[in-house]
Protein backbone atom coordinates (compact mmCIF):
# COMPACT_ATOMS: atom_id res chain seq x y z
CA UNK A 1 0.00 0.00 0.00
CA UNK A 2 2.74 2.38 1.10
CA UNK A 3 4.88 1.55 -2.70
CA UNK A 4 1.51 2.21 -4.36
CA UNK A 5 0.94 5.31 -2.51
CA UNK A 6 4.79 6.72 -3.16
CA UNK A 7 4.16 5.89 -6.65
CA UNK A 8 0.62 8.26 -6.63
CA UNK A 9 2.98 10.61 -5.62
CA UNK A 10 5.99 10.06 -8.10
CA UNK A 11 3.63 10.26 -10.85
CA UNK A 12 1.63 13.65 -9.62
CA UNK A 13 4.96 15.35 -9.27
CA UNK A 14 6.29 14.77 -12.49
CA UNK A 15 2.71 15.92 -13.90
CA UNK A 16 3.14 18.93 -12.39
CA UNK A 17 6.37 19.54 -13.11
CA UNK A 18 5.57 18.81 -16.74
CA UNK A 19 3.06 21.09 -16.73
CA UNK A 20 5.49 23.61 -15.56
CA UNK A 21 8.11 23.25 -17.84
CA UNK A 22 5.62 23.47 -20.63
CA UNK A 23 3.97 26.82 -19.34
CA UNK A 24 7.84 28.25 -18.82
CA UNK A 25 8.69 27.42 -22.19
CA UNK A 26 5.61 29.12 -23.72
CA UNK A 27 5.82 31.84 -21.24
CA UNK A 28 9.10 32.50 -22.80
CA UNK A 29 7.62 33.05 -26.49
CA UNK A 30 7.59 36.13 -28.11
CA UNK A 31 5.32 37.77 -31.04
CA UNK A 32 7.64 39.17 -33.62
CA UNK A 33 6.42 41.02 -36.28
CA UNK A 34 7.73 40.52 -39.35
CA UNK A 35 9.77 42.99 -41.53
CA UNK A 36 9.84 45.42 -38.49
CA UNK A 37 8.08 48.63 -38.81
CA UNK A 38 7.89 47.65 -42.32
CA UNK A 39 5.61 44.94 -41.75
CA UNK A 40 5.05 42.31 -45.23
CA UNK A 41 5.51 44.58 -48.19
CA UNK A 42 7.04 44.24 -51.55
CA UNK A 43 10.48 44.63 -51.85
CA UNK A 44 11.75 44.60 -48.55
CA UNK A 45 14.28 41.62 -47.91
CA UNK A 46 13.09 39.23 -45.52
CA UNK A 47 16.04 37.06 -45.83
CA UNK A 48 18.21 39.47 -44.20
CA UNK A 49 15.51 40.40 -41.41
CA UNK A 50 15.39 36.53 -40.60
CA UNK A 51 18.92 36.47 -40.55
CA UNK A 52 18.69 39.85 -38.43
CA UNK A 53 16.26 38.59 -35.85
CA UNK A 54 17.57 35.00 -35.50
CA UNK A 55 17.43 32.96 -33.87
CA UNK A 56 13.64 31.99 -33.46
CA UNK A 57 12.05 29.42 -30.93
CA UNK A 58 9.44 27.16 -30.55
CA UNK A 59 6.48 28.83 -29.76
CA UNK A 60 7.66 32.11 -30.77
CA UNK A 61 4.38 33.70 -32.62
CA UNK A 62 5.37 35.48 -36.23
CA UNK A 63 2.73 38.32 -36.82
CA UNK A 64 2.23 39.16 -40.76
CA UNK A 65 1.12 43.05 -40.93
CA UNK A 66 -0.46 43.55 -44.36
CA UNK A 67 -3.17 45.86 -45.11
CA UNK A 68 -5.85 44.52 -47.10
CA UNK A 69 -6.47 45.42 -51.01
CA UNK A 70 -7.78 48.58 -51.85
CA UNK A 71 -7.13 51.22 -55.17
CA UNK A 72 -3.50 52.69 -53.09
CA UNK A 73 -2.16 48.80 -52.42
CA UNK A 74 -0.95 45.79 -52.91
CA UNK A 75 -2.90 42.40 -52.40
CA UNK A 76 -0.44 40.14 -50.16
CA UNK A 77 -0.78 36.62 -48.83
CA UNK A 78 1.33 34.16 -46.52
CA UNK A 79 2.50 30.57 -47.68
CA UNK A 80 4.17 28.13 -45.90
CA UNK A 81 5.77 26.10 -48.52
CA UNK A 82 6.39 22.53 -48.56
CA UNK A 83 10.22 22.43 -48.59
CA UNK A 84 13.76 24.40 -49.47
CA UNK A 85 13.58 23.55 -53.46
CA UNK A 86 9.84 25.17 -53.43
CA UNK A 87 11.07 27.85 -51.02
CA UNK A 88 14.09 28.52 -53.61
CA UNK A 89 12.15 27.97 -56.71
CA UNK A 90 9.12 30.36 -55.33
CA UNK A 91 6.79 27.10 -56.17
CA UNK A 92 3.28 27.87 -54.14
CA UNK A 93 1.66 24.62 -56.10
CA UNK A 94 1.98 22.64 -52.70
CA UNK A 95 2.38 25.36 -50.50
CA UNK A 96 -0.20 25.76 -47.71
CA UNK A 97 -2.23 28.76 -47.29
CA UNK A 98 -2.30 30.29 -43.94
CA UNK A 99 -2.81 33.87 -44.09
CA UNK A 100 -5.28 35.10 -47.07
CA UNK A 101 -5.07 38.87 -48.70
CA UNK A 102 -7.92 40.08 -46.04
CA UNK A 103 -5.84 38.65 -42.37
CA UNK A 104 -2.94 40.60 -42.47
CA UNK A 105 -4.68 43.57 -41.57
CA UNK A 106 -5.29 45.03 -37.82
CA UNK A 107 -3.31 43.17 -35.31
CA UNK A 108 -2.09 41.06 -38.03
CA UNK A 109 -1.93 37.29 -38.83
CA UNK A 110 -0.45 35.39 -36.01
CA UNK A 111 1.32 32.11 -36.94
CA UNK A 112 2.92 30.08 -34.06
CA UNK A 113 5.93 28.42 -34.83
CA UNK A 114 5.06 25.04 -32.83
CA UNK A 115 7.63 22.75 -34.40
CA UNK A 116 11.23 22.67 -34.49
CA UNK A 117 11.59 22.41 -38.10
CA UNK A 118 12.38 24.47 -41.39
CA UNK A 119 9.30 26.95 -42.08
CA UNK A 120 9.72 28.28 -45.08
CA UNK A 121 7.25 31.39 -45.94
CA UNK A 122 6.58 33.13 -48.68
CA UNK A 123 3.75 35.39 -49.96
CA UNK A 124 2.02 33.84 -53.46
CA UNK A 125 0.54 37.07 -54.87
CA UNK A 126 1.19 37.84 -58.85
CA UNK A 127 2.02 34.52 -59.41
CA UNK A 128 4.63 34.30 -57.21
CA UNK A 129 6.34 37.71 -58.34
CA UNK A 130 6.47 38.90 -54.83
CA UNK A 131 8.32 36.17 -53.99
CA UNK A 132 10.91 35.79 -56.35
CA UNK A 133 11.30 39.91 -57.34
CA UNK A 134 10.04 41.46 -54.26
CA UNK A 135 11.98 39.71 -51.86
CA UNK A 136 8.65 38.39 -49.91
CA UNK A 137 9.97 34.97 -48.70
CA UNK A 138 12.10 33.72 -45.44
CA UNK A 139 12.60 31.28 -43.45
CA UNK A 140 13.27 30.71 -39.75
CA UNK A 141 14.58 27.41 -37.92
CA UNK A 142 13.06 27.59 -34.38
CA UNK A 143 15.33 26.27 -31.20
CA UNK A 144 14.23 24.64 -28.11
CA UNK A 145 13.77 27.98 -25.41
CA UNK A 146 16.64 28.57 -23.08
CA UNK A 147 16.09 27.54 -19.70
CA UNK A 148 17.72 30.59 -17.25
Amino acid sequence: MMALRSTSFMVLGLGILLVVVSISETSLAAKIVVGDSAHWTFGYNYTDWALKNAPFYQHDTLVFMYDPPSNTTFPHSVYLLKNLRSFLACDLKKAKLVGNVMQGGGKGLEFVLKNRKPHYFACGEAKGIHCNIGLMKFSVLPTRPCRG
